[in-house]
């Protein structure tokens, strides 16, 4: 969702410093090695400071289109995020995507074990009674191209960069969610 669908202002590197946490490790990763009840008050800490970040959250170029075409194709649409899932709805609102998702299909942190696990996408599949195969995973970081590849999806890369540091890991690699949308056209991988 956030660098996809929009604009990632995250601070990964500011938070870790906020909440003291080490800078050679992700976020997630770092709180799970802190006993509680101080891994619970960090956790309290990173949701408002996420909260922060959501709500000044503004749309990828793009990604209204996409979405559109996506739902008038009869494509199931879902969100898998490392985010709380009441900041993910928050981003989406203040993006004005969150018509696009059924609140079962945002998945966060708080559903499921976070990317780069698959667990969310396997969870995603079978409330649609999908297949990997006729699946995709559209995001900009490694964790989650990794969470696509190891549920046996297709992935597709957006950076807009164009450094494309994990194209590895993809099978499809943009710059624009306009590029996207222009595959859907031609036909995604995963689709038949």
């Amino acid at each position: 969702m956030d660098g996809t669908l929009t604009f990632s202002i995250h601070d990964f590197d500011g938070i870790k410093r906020e909440l003291g946490l080490p800078m050679d490790q992700p976020i997630l990763e770092a709180l799970d090695q802190i006993p509680e009840p101080r891994a619970s008050a960090l956790h309290r800490q990173l949701d408002a400071i996420e909260l922060e970040v959501a709500r000044q959250s503004t749309q990828q170029a793009g990604a209204y289109e996409l979405l559109s075409t996506l739902k008038s194709r009869g494509h199931q649409l879902g969100i898998l995020t490392r985010n709380s899932k009441e900041n993910a709805f928050e981003t989406l609102a203040a993006c004005d995507l969150a018509d696009f998702f059924a609140p079962d299909l945002v998945l966060s942190r708080n559903c499921c074990a976070p990317k780069p696990s698959p667990d969310g996408i396997n969870q995603l599949l079978n409330q649609w009674n999908g297949t990997p195969e006729r699946s995709v995973m559209v995001g900009d970081y490694l964790f989650d191209l990794t969470a696509g590849r190891s549920a046996g999806s297709a992935t597709v890369y957006i950076d807009p960069t164009g450094e494309f540091e994990w194209q590895a890991h993809a099978d499809v690699s943009v710059t624009t969610l306009a590029q996207v949308t222009q595959m859907l056209m031609d036909g995604l991988p995963g689709e038949a």
